[in-house]
């Protein structure tokens, strides 16, 4: 199986942040979306990145002391923003990619979400869990196929 056929059956719908953003944004963002990452993209639209649930987390731990005390109500968002939070450094992946090699890419890079380039244009992202899930489905179809085989 490869990519182009989680794009297809996934949708190539694409998330994204402008990177002049506050980490608060992408937050709001990430929950009222329920995923874990978002493409950052310029003032041109062109990708520049990518931030994830860890990106977050990363930058909130480091730079956002409001998060250290007690809530107030001069508590305002966290100040951080997501030019400083995203990665820049970006794993891709290709619609033609085998799954077997994505999954190898993803746990060696420890990236939980893949953008994916069609002739250099962004043609979607992919999680951990969609290659996960397309390979659970390719092995019951398989077993089904040798079951049925076995059987007649």
């Amino acid at each position: 199986m490869r990519v182009r056929e989680i794009l297809q059956r996934k949708g190539n719908e694409i998330v994204t942040i402008g990177v002049r953003k506050s980490v608060h944004d992408a937050i709001c963002r990430l929950n009222e979306r329920s995923i874990g990452a978002l493409v950052v993209v310029g003032q041109n639209g062109d990708m520049e990145g990518i931030i994830t649930e860890r990106d977050v987390l990363r930058e909130c731990g480091e730079r956002c002391t409001r998060l250290e005390g007690p809530a107030t109500d001069s508590h305002g968002p966290c100040p951080a923003m997501v030019e400083d939070a995203m990665s820049r450094d970006l794993i891709i992946g290709v619609p033609e990619d085998d799954l077997d090699y994505v999954m190898g890419v993803m746990t060696k890079n420890r990236v939980r979400h893949l953008p994916i380039l069609d002739s250099g244009k962004l043609a979607g992202i992919i999680s951990i869990g969609d290659v996960v899930n397309a390979l659970v489905d390719e092995s019951a179809f398989e077993n089904r196929m040798l079951r049925d085989y076995i059987q007649t």
